[in-house]
């Protein structure tokens, strides 16, 4: 039996969709392991050219916040569909109850373009998104390194901070610092239970960018970027992984590095016509799935200083959303809805 027929067989394609709430997706079971080599998967075939994803486009309401749409196409694993993905930082002040993140995905046959699912992926964006940054440090990251920093204690810097041992397998200490206190405890009293290295609340950008040999960044990507941490306090052999575009470092940090990588440089040059990087990109070496992919080397010296940008990529959502659909017919989870209610 073929994939399509396989899913026929627990849905009525062209009839109806299942939909799937955030805890739907949860309860499918699907591990962070699973996630991390779907992720790889993924990054690996957009740089190898077997995937369709053209670059994500976008809308700006609020100050400093978008709504990305996210379409992706991966013909081996036979899964396509659109994420729709939304963050706002100006919920924090203006709607302390929800959250600033939230995404969607229609998920569609890949043969007729019919939906066959819509569900909620703000858990997949929750879990995916780290598993980028841990491809990145596994390819470019010194293997032995003992201290990681992480600038950024909302749920993505959660998130990193419980995913990181999976690849850095050495750590002792992880430093982590957010311009609101109240975040670093948080994550702390949330993280240090599913961690081997002792947690430290740090007192400044710089403390973290001084100590740590691997640092990543979730911080809200600011369209008119105003960087804390100086050029000054990074050195040779760090490796600097980034989920929020140039928003952290100086831009001398990027213009330095001997290995500069971004997941998609479609993306990025899109982006840098929005005005995300006002002094220009850096000379791209390679992007980061074709590190992974063996089309280029990784790090080959400890005295390298290694910058990774990386935004998320709809291949690595939709990877993982064929993954969550597969188990949510097996294990019949999710409300079955009719596509259509009009009489014949």
């Amino acid at each position: 039996m073929n994939y399509r027929d396989q899913i026929q067989s627990k849905l009525n394609i062209g009839q109806e969709l299942l939909y799937l709430s955030m805890q739907d997706v949860i309860d499918t079971g699907i591990t962070v392991k699973e996630v991390l080599e779907l992720t790889e998967q993924a990054m690996v075939a957009y740089s190898t050219k077997k995937a369709e994803m053209p670059a994500k486009i976008g809308l700006h309401p609020q100050p400093d916040s978008l709504m990305h749409a996210m379409p992706a196409y991966l013909p081996d694993q036979m899964a396509c569909g659109i994420k729709w993905g939304s963050n706002f930082p100006t919920n924090r002040e203006r709607f302390p109850d929800l959250t600033p993140t939230n995404c969607q995905i229609i998920y569609n046959d890949y043969e007729s373009g019919l939906p066959l699912a819509f569900l909620d992926a703000t858990w997949i964006t929750e879990v995916r998104t780290p598993a980028v940054s841990l491809v990145a440090a596994k390819y470019l990251a010194n293997q032995d390194t003992t201290t990681f920093g992480m600038f950024g204690c909302g749920i993505q810097g959660k998130a990193h901070v419980k995913m990181i041992e999976h690849v850095l397998t050495k750590l002792e200490r992880i430093y982590v610092f957010d311009v609101f206190e109240k975040a670093m405890d948080d994550l702390i009293e949330r993280c240090q239970p599913h961690v081997k290295a002792q947690i430290i609340k740090a007192s400044s950008f710089e403390e973290v960018a001084t100590t740590c040999e691997v640092i990543a960044s979730a911080i809200p990507i600011h369209h008119h970027p105003n960087p804390m941490v100086k050029s000054e306090w990074i050195t040779n052999g760090q490796t600097l992984i980034t989920c929020d575009c140039h928003s952290v470092y100086e831009d001398e940090v990027y213009k330095r590095a001997d290995i500069y990588t971004v997941d998609s440089e479609e993306q990025h040059r899109l982006l840098e016509t929005y005005g995300y990087y006002p002094w220009g990109l850096p000379v791209i070496q390679a992007e980061t799935g074709a590190v992974a992919g063996g089309l280029h080397p990784g790090r080959t010296s400890k005295n390298q200083l290694i910058v990774s940008n990386n935004v998320g990529m709809a291949v690595e959502d939709i990877i993982v959303a064929r993954k969550v659909f597969d188990k949510a017919l097996e294990l019949e989870i999710g409300l079955k809805l009719p596509l259509w209610n009009r009489t014949k």
